[in-house]
């Protein structure tokens, strides 16, 4: 009946759409791609000035205008590409392929968003950050290695737990309640060696779109933010390699033609290799990490292309040979692009994702192995009507399987015996649509609705509690005890024991008060079944990902946004402010003295909440020139009430608000950099955030002859304050070479005035004192880096 419900309100979406085509207008669309290699371009402007109309290439290169009978100017125009300006006549529905040039001069330039000034003025779309590959390849970052999460932390509203954590944060919110994606499919841990580096390639990324709020319908899932990336195509012309060496890790991308100028592959590896050098020392430990990109693209005719993409990454970590943790993702993508008619563009997704987790503790005698595997089938449509309604719709479906765990000894000597953890199970669904309508010439809106269905599947071993009640409160010592279970049954996969349904609302508004300044507003409503119970602040391999069920609910995500947008001498400068609320309820934590290891019985050691976040965002950009460059400003506030769930019950803080883990109230990035010649170019950063929120001990007793801490309310004391400054230059010996073996050089220095910043601080007993002190753990001074980039 809820299917039907939304099948309806897609059916009625169509109906009105074929309205709305009967007007005396014809349909110019076409693809537009890369002249030298055929890769189709993303956000590409697609102007007729005389007709004030405009529209750009979707994910695909696709894009689609109607305009009346008649001659007309359409110009062509893309980041880093020279423009084109073509003379059309319209007498019928009409294809404009076109292949932009890359143009050397504009590939020097460093900017942030690649909209032209009046559509990113008169665009609803707000909260939203882009980042060129050519931008991230010129920061300095740790032992020089490009990262893309890194440079992400340098815009506002996003940060993380310190030096060497995993994932990011995003307006206050938890790394688990972003969505991750690449070419479509989910990744669930973004990061390699426990956050040192990201798992994208950068030169396997053709493009990067973080949406912070005003998220469209089509994204689901998560509450906090939605990280879209998309793989290059390949090149379809001519076989090309590009690469880089650098001091800890080393990169090879190979990409070319499978047919002329219709099929292409690309396939891209990446390895760290410092583990080498210590074993030349005879050192026992190591940590490395190695990943493989691989896409394959078909174009069978002008309306057909199909496309496979994969990703397949894994990091390793040795201590001695008695410590191995191995972990990382998986994931493949098929799709269909198909054109149905000059207005309707279609993609059909088949997608699997796997993300491993595995530890072998030879000491102890056991291997751990864990993780998630998804199934995701999705069909997406963009409808292009006319100039003032466009319309997104599709269906999503996914199925998981989780495997929260399963130890068994490593060999017959062993002392542990074999323990499997319940799999757990689950399908979710969606069905969405999403219009963006220009109302007036000051007025565009974005609207739509996403429903969403999420049903936790059968499993061996339920549990069911007295009472319903997981978890029990002791009065009498004011802590929470886990329930015992009353009984067990076994339930077939095929049967459902749990169903949560949603609707999720979108609503994002532009008015421009002319080419160069608009007021923005959006809201969103989003659901999140899947939980990431953590007791760190970072994400270890180790942390336990639950979905909803009968005893935990999913996340729920109201937020609000309001912004003033503004361009200065044509694009040249920008001015982008916004503020923001975010109300979450039903976000889990866990109690205090919580085992998350190994627990079968998750639900008996967390209490349900809610969280807020709030604050203010600023970014001054200056994208023109020698110097381009940008400020990034945030002040903020991250809070988590988990009150007891009856007067008598303390809850967690006593029902107080306190501060999340990754709640920083300052967050300040200065990035630069300087053309210098042909030949060089520097680049600079520096950061500044407020500690992160930190439990100290209050005090300590005696017992038995053991000192016993006593812990203050949660998160109530802070890290000292994080700043670095880190410094780059990059050396093109023969710049005017276009073809070849060309190379490059990158000379950075990361935290140049060596900061000891915390990453985290201990208190322990002096041996000789026998009184407590502070140790603070501190990860990166100063490192120095180079790499060696080439291209062929």
């Amino acid at each position: 009946m809820k299917f039907n419900l939304s099948a309806l309100l897609l059916l009625f979406f169509l109906i009105f759409s074929l309205g709305l085509e009967a007007q005396e207008t014809y349909t110019l669309n076409g693809i537009i791609t890369n002249a030298s290699s055929n890769e189709t371009l993303i956000g590409v402007n697609i102007i007729i000035p005389e007709e004030k109309k405009g529209v750009i290439t979707n994910e695909y290169g696709f894009y689609s205008i109607k305009l009346p009978e008649g001659t007309h100017i359409v110009e062509i125009s893309y980041l880093g590409f020279e423009s084109l300006r073509k003379e059309i006549t319209i007498t019928q529905d009409t294809t404009l392929d076109a292949a932009l040039s890359e143009s050397s001069e504009n590939l020097e330039e460093v900017v942030i968003k690649s909209n032209t000034e009046g559509l990113n003025i008169k665009s609803p779309e707000m909260s939203v950050n882009k980042l060129s590959i050519n931008t991230i390849q010129k920061l300095p970052v740790v032992f020089g290695e490009v990262d893309i999460i890194k440079s992400l932390l340098l815009l506002p509203g996003v940060s993380n737990a310190g030096e060497g954590a995993s994932g990011f944060n995003v307006r206050g919110g938890a790394v688990d309640q972003n969505l991750i994606l690449l070419d479509e499919a989910t990744i669930f841990n973004s990061s390699h060696l426990f956050g040192f580096f990201s798992v994208f390639n950068p030169d396997a990324v053709k493009n990067i779109k973080l949406y912070k709020g005003g998220i469209p319908a089509k994204y689901g899932g998560r509450v906090s933010s939605v990280l879209d990336i998309y793989q290059r195509d390949g090149n379809s012309k001519e076989f090309e390699a590009q690469g880089g060496i650098g001091i800890i890790s080393s990169r090879l991308l190979a990409e070319g033609p499978i047919v002329l100028d219709k099929g292409s592959f690309l396939v891209a590896g990446r390895s760290s290799y410092a583990h080498l050098f210590l074993k030349l020392a005879d050192n026992p430990n190591s940590a490395y990490f190695y990943d493989l990109n691989t896409k394959l693209t078909y174009t069978i005719n002008e309306k057909n292309k199909l496309l496979f993409s994969g990703y397949f990454g894994r990091d390793v970590f040795d201590i001695n040979q008695n410590f191995l943790n191995t972990y990382g993702n998986s994931v493949f993508n098929l799709r269909w692009n198909h054109l149905i008619s000059d207005e309707i563009f279609t993609n059909l997704s088949l997608i699997y994702s796997d993300y491993y987790y595995g530890l072998t503790l030879n000491f102890v005698g056991f291997n751990w192995d864990s993780g998630i595997k998804n199934l995701n089938i999705k069909y997406d449509f963009n409808h292009y009507l006319n100039d003032a309604f466009q319309l997104e719709y599709g269906m999503h479906n996914t199925y998981y399987e989780f495997n929260p765990g399963e130890i068994a000894p490593v060999d017959e000597n062993s002392g542990i015996n074999y323990f499997k953890l319940t799999n757990k199970y689950a399908l979710e669904n969606a069905n969405y649509f999403s219009v963006e309508h220009k109302i007036s010439d000051r007025i565009t809106a974005q609207y739509g609705l996403r429903f969403s269905n999420f049903f936790r599947l059968g499993q061996n071993r339920l549990n069911e509690y007295r009472n319903n009640n997981p978890i029990i409160y002791n009065a009498a010592l004011d802590i929470y005890q886990e329930a015992e279970p009353i009984s067990q049954r076994s339930i077939s996969r095929s049967e459902v024991i749990k169903t949560y349904s949603n609707l999720e609302p979108r609503l994002a508004l532009a008015y421009n008060f002319n080419d160069h300044q608009s007021v923005k507003a959006s809201y969103n409503r989003m659901a999140q079944y899947l939980h990431l119970i953590s007791n760190t602040s970072s994400p270890t391999p180790l942390d336990v990902w639950a979905p909803s069920g009968p005893f935990i609910k999913p996340q729920i995500l109201d937020q609000f946004a309001l912004g003033y947008f503004r361009n200065f001498q044509k694009g040249k400068y920008s001015l982008e402010t916004e503020i923001f609320y975010k109300d979450i309820k039903n976000r889990i934590d866990y109690v205090n003295g919580a085992n998350l290891i190994a627990n079968n019985n998750i639900e008996t050691i967390i209490l349900n909440g809610k969280t807020r976040a709030y604050g203010l965002e600023f970014l001054a950009k200056k994208n023109e020139g020698s110097l381009t460059g940008w400020v990034a400003y945030t002040l903020s506030r991250s809070e988590q009430q988990t009150p007891g769930r009856t007067p008598i019950e303390s809850g967690i803080n006593n029902g107080k608000w306190y501060a999340t883990n990754y709640d920083k109230t300052h967050d300040i990035s200065i990035t630069a950099t300087y053309d210098y010649n042909k030949k060089w170019d520097f680049s600079a950063n520096f950061a500044f955030q407020t500690g992160l929120p930190v439990t100290y001990p209050t005090g300590q007793y005696n017992f038995n002859g053991i000192s016993i801490p006593v812990y203050g309310d949660r998160n109530s004391n802070r890290l000292p304050a994080y700043h670095r400054l880190d410094l780059s230059a990059t050396y093109i010996p023969k710049p005017e070479k276009q073809d070849g073996f060309r190379s490059s050089w990158n000379f950075g220095i990361y935290n140049i005035y060596n900061r000891k910043n915390a990453n985290s601080i201990s208190f322990r007993e002096n041996d000789d004192t026998g009184r407590n002190e502070a140790a603070k753990l501190s990860l990166f001074g100063i490192i120095p880096s180079v790499t060696f980039n080439f291209e062929f």
